[in-house]
Order: structure tokens, then C-alpha cells, then sequence
């Protein structure tokens, strides 16, 4: 098998999680998170609809983590999100954690929205 390293340039991939946590760049960032070609921040969860508007033109798609378990967007989020050019993709968190990280190793300008498991 060959092994290949991967380059991730400036954004920081997901390095593991856990209950109520995620790791990033081997720091322990506590509650909901929101990881963006610009770094990492706090996310306010579904209400916090200005912080993702606010990547508008930055990113194509938003990976939206909903937790332990796969939950539908709310209508109004998806709808706002899309409205500004931004594709919305929902899963559980671990799956959004991997698809972000393997989508950020290929250079493509996403983000990731994740509610800890």
C-alpha cells in the first residue's frame, strides 16, 4: 500500500472528536464548531445563520454536522445558505468531519458546521 501526505495549506482539517468536542490542529475546542478557509471559530448551532451568510463568495459547499445522529436543515437555513451561492450538505458529525477533511486535502473551498456527538 502506498502512503501519501497530505497538505492541507493554511485551512486546519478535523483531527478527532468526541463527546461535546472536536480536535483541531491538536487543541480541544469545546461546543459547536465552525471551520472555515479563514480558521476555526464558535458557532452559535442553527440560529446562527449570520456567521454562515457571512461565507458567501469564500466557500461552494457547507458541510453541516447535526450531532450523533443525521437530522434534516432547518427550511429557512437551507434556503438562506443556497439563496447567497452556498450548497448545504447535512450529515452526522463524524461523516461531515471526514468528508470536509477529504474535500479540504483536494483544495475545494468548503466549510464545516458541526454540533459536537
Amino acid at each position: 500500500m502506498r502512503m501519501n501526505e497530505i497538505a492541507f495549506t493554511d485551512a486546519q482539517p478535523v483531527d478527532g472528536y468526541g463527546p461535546g468536542f472536536f480536535r483541531v490542529a491538536g487543541q480541544a475546542h469545546p461546543g459547536p464548531l465552525l471551520l472555515t478557509p479563514g480558521g476555526r471559530m464558535n458557532w452559535g448551532g442553527f440560529d446562527d445563520l449570520d456567521t454562515l451568510t457571512g461565507l458567501t463568495g469564500q466557500i461552494d459547499v457547507l458541510f453541516l454536522g447535526t450531532g450523533a445522529e443525521t437530522a434534516h436543515v432547518p427550511g429557512g437555513l437551507r434556503q438562506s445558505l443556497e439563496s447567497v451561492g452556498i450548497g448545504v450538505e447535512a450529515m452526522n458529525s463524524p461523516s461531515a468531519c471526514r468528508t470536509y477533511n477529504v474535500l479540504l486535502s483536494e483544495g475545494r473551498r468548503v466549510a464545516l458546521a458541526a454540533l459536537p456527538v
